[in-house]
C-alpha cells in the first residue's frame, strides 16, 4: 500500500467481480426486504455513488445500507432462519470476537477478510455492509450523552478485538494513534475484556431511546461522533433510484442526506482523500 494514499488498488479485472458479486448480494436483500416489507436505504458512500454514478463508487470495494433498528433485527432473523444455506450473519452477535457495530451479510462459498479483522475469527465472505440506525432523543444535551457513550464503547470495542486497526490517516498521527491502540488491545487481554464486553456496553446505549417517538436516529460508531445522524422525514419513505444494472432504495430526500454528511459530494476527491477496505484475504468463489 503507497504511504501517501488512505486506500488499497485492485487489478481492474478484480475489481470488477468483487463488485459485481456485491451488486447481486444487494438485489437479493432487495428483494427480501420487498418481501417482508422491510425498509433500507443506501447510505455513506453507496449513496453518493447512487447519485454521482448511477451506481458504485468506480473505486469502492463494498456497498453501504442502513436500516432502523426494528427493520435490521427484523432482517437479521429472516436471514438467519430462511437465507443461512446461501448467506452468513457475521456480527458481534453470531461471533463474539467480531469487534465492529455493524453486520456483514456475506456470501458463502467466498472469501473477503478485510485488514482490520486478519487476526478475528470466523468466516468471512463477500459482503453487503448493514449499518443500525437508532432513535437518538430530539433534546441535544441528551442525544450527545447518548451518543458518546455508545461511540466510546464502540471504540473500546474495536481496540479489544483489533491491536493495529486501518487509520484513514498517514504519518505521525497514524504512529502515535497505532501506539495507543497496541497499548489498550494489550490491556484488555490481560484484564480479559472481550469485545462481547464492549459490544453490550455500546448497544445498550444505542437503543436507549428505541421505545421513544424521535424525530431523528443515528448510526452512532463512525470514526468521529454524530457523523451519522439523519432526521426520518428525510429518509422515510425510502425510494427507488437506478444502481447499475436496477433500482436501489435510497433516502427520500437524498440530496439533503448527502449534503449533510458531506458537504460537496458531486466533486471527486483527490486520491489521497479515498478508502476503500483493504483485503488480508480476498476468494470470488472462483
Amino acid at each position: 500500500m503507497n504511504k501517501a494514499m488512505l486506500y488499497d488498488t485492485y487489478d481492474e479485472t478484480t475489481l470488477k467481480k468483487l463488485q459485481k458479486i456485491e451488486l447481486d448480494i444487494l438485489k437479493e436483500f432487495d428483494e427480501i426486504c420487498d418481501k417482508f416489507n422491510l425498509e433500507y436505504f443506501l447510505c455513506g458512500g453507496s449513496a453518493i455513488g447512487a447519485v454521482r454514478h448511477q451506481g458504485i463508487i468506480p473505486w469502492d470495494d463494498d456497498i453501504d445500507v442502513g436500516m432502523n433498528r426494528k427493520d435490521y433485527d427484523k432482517f437479521l432473523e429472516i436471514a438467519r432462519q430462511n437465507y443461512s444455506d446461501k448467506y452468513t450473519v457475521v456480527n458481534n452477535e453470531t461471533n463474539e470476537m467480531f469487534p465492529l457495530m455493524n453486520t456483514r451479510w456475506g456470501l458463502n462459498g467466498t472469501t473477503f477478510k478485510t485488514k482490520d479483522l486478519k487476526d478475528v475469527p470466523g468466516e468471512f465472505g463477500v459482503f453487503l455492509d448493514i449499518f443500525c440506525f437508532d432513535n437518538i432523543p430530539n433534546d441535544e444535551a441528551k442525544m450527545k450523552k447518548q451518543g458518546t457513550a455508545a461511540w466510546f464503547y464502540g471504540k473500546l470495542l474495536v481496540l479489544s478485538g483489533v491491536p493495529s486497526p486501518v487509520l484513514y490517516i498517514s504519518g505521525w498521527k497514524k504512529s502515535i494513534v497505532l501506539f495507543v491502540s497496541r497499548c489498550a488491545h494489550t490491556a484488555f487481554k490481560i484484564f480479559k475484556l472481550s469485545p462481547r464486553f464492549f459490544y453490550k456496553k455500546a448497544k445498550k446505549y444505542a437503543v436507549q431511546y428505541q421505545n421513544e417517538d424521535t424525530d431523528r436516529m443515528a448510526y452512532m460508531f463512525d470514526p468521529e461522533r454524530f457523523t451519522s445522524i439523519v432526521y426520518k422525514k428525510d429518509i422515510y419513505p425510502t425510494k427507488k433510484m437506478k444502481f447499475e444494472s436496477f433500482e436501489a432504495r435510497v433516502p427520500q430526500k437524498i440530496e439533503s442526506y448527502l449534503t449533510q454528511r458531506y458537504g460537496d459530494y458531486m466533486t471527486l476527491p483527490p486520491e489521497d482523500k479515498r478508502h476503500n477496505h483493504p483485503p488480508f484475504q480476498l476468494n470470488l468463489g472462483e
